[in-house]
């Protein structure tokens, strides 16, 4: 390899070569691996530099800790960016992120990652794109932006719009969180292996025991999902969520019989009235796009808009990280009050940087 081990590791992030094993370990457990610049781009440059080295063959992302992969990014920082007055630097971030994300999506070698644990935001960028997406029965995988008053991002809108159904609109809106089975039936994982398994197909990749393929070597050590919950509760889902705006879904919720729809009608009417109306637009429209990069080109340009023009973000971070009071004051407060041009406000910002610049 052109640039040693020891080189590529930072404080967050342990990177080793392992008979041909890359393997990349996140190691911030005291903020549950929320991914700052620094661990993205340690991950980023880790792949850059074998995506061509003869002595890697197979890369596997994992975490030091077992109560997670990645709880998100570094959504305190960006508070206080955004609080300083500095969002060019929050831009920096996204857009070191997506990058990563789209190498992911895209490498040449096989990429499997442990989504053990808590696996949400910016860890879904990193779990959800690879080529082998392994959960476990204590794994929890959520895209919760909607309760700090943002919007899925990190190709997490291209996950969401091929769901099942309309379990994408309301995993988007509810940013309700899937264990193992929910994660395989939703397309957010493919396989589930006992926590006990986790180490012997390390060593099995390591060893490249036989099958060599990652996948088939996965098969060796997987486990049948149990039912979906999610899935059981389509029937009322797709009827609910299929609904043309916010307020109809909430409507159609509330017409239902099941006790939890009229709980999911009363959660969205906790949640940024504002982050929910751009969100059930941009699950649709990532339907109609052809790629991922071009979901996260959208998501980039709805992110920029929500960090420059919208006070929820700020304010939904302090509600539910900072203070932790859960008692966000949403600008505007409730769905009535959305002004009619937000969506197309949205979606037509232009940001200042590209976001493949």
């Amino acid at each position: 390899m052109s640039t040693a081990v020891s080189e590529l590791s930072s404080d967050h992030v342990r990177v080793h070569v392992e008979d041909g094993l890359g393997r990349l370990t996140l190691d911030r457990p005291r903020a549950l691996n929320a991914l700052d610049l620094d661990m993205v781009r340690t991950l980023d440059r880790a792949l850059r530099t074998w995506e061509h080295a003869h002595d890697v063959d197979i890369v596997l992302i994992d975490s030091t800790s077992d109560r997670g992969l990645c709880a998100g990014g570094d959504v305190r920082g960006l508070r206080e960016q955004i609080m300083a007055g500095f969002p060019e630097n929050a831009g920096l971030f996204f857009r070191a992120e997506y990058a990563l994300n789209s190498l992911i999506s895209r490498y040449p070698k096989p990429v499997v990652v442990f989504a053990d644990g808590i696996t949400m935001g910016g860890g879904i960028g990193i779990a959800g794109h690879a080529s082998v997406r392994i959960v476990t029965p204590r794994s929890q995988l959520a895209m919760p932006e909607t309760r700090i008053g943002l919007t899925p991002d990190v190709g997490g809108s291209w996950l969401l719009a091929r769901a099942p159904g309309r379990l994408g609109e309301y995993l988007a809106l509810t940013g309700a969180t899937m264990d193992a089975a929910d994660a395989i039936a939703a397309g957010f994982a493919d396989h589930l292996l006992p926590v006990s398994n986790l180490s012997a197909l390390h060593e099995a990749l390591r060893t490249r025991a036989d099958p060599a393929n990652p996948t088939e070597l996965t098969l060796l050590f997987d486990d049948t999902p149990g039912p979906s919950a999610l899935v059981a509760r389509r029937t009322w889902i797709d009827d609910a969520f299929a609904a043309e705006t916010v307020p109809d879904i909430i409507e159609r919720l509330l017409e239902r019989s099941e006790p939890e729809a009229s709980e999911t009608a009363a959660l969205l009417t906790t949640l940024s009235p504002m982050a929910l109306t751009v969100t059930l637009e941009a699950v649709r429209r990532a339907r109609e796009l052809p790629t991922l990069r071009s979901a996260l080109e959208q998501e980039y340009a709805l992110v920029s808009w929500f960090v420059a023009t919208q006070p929820d973000l700020a304010e939904g971070i302090r509600a539910q990280l900072v203070d932790k009071d859960r008692a966000p004051r949403w600008n505007p407060p409730t769905l009535a009050d959305v002004p009619t041009d937000a969506v197309a406000s949205a979606f037509a910002f232009v940001p200042d940087v590209p976001l493949w610049s």
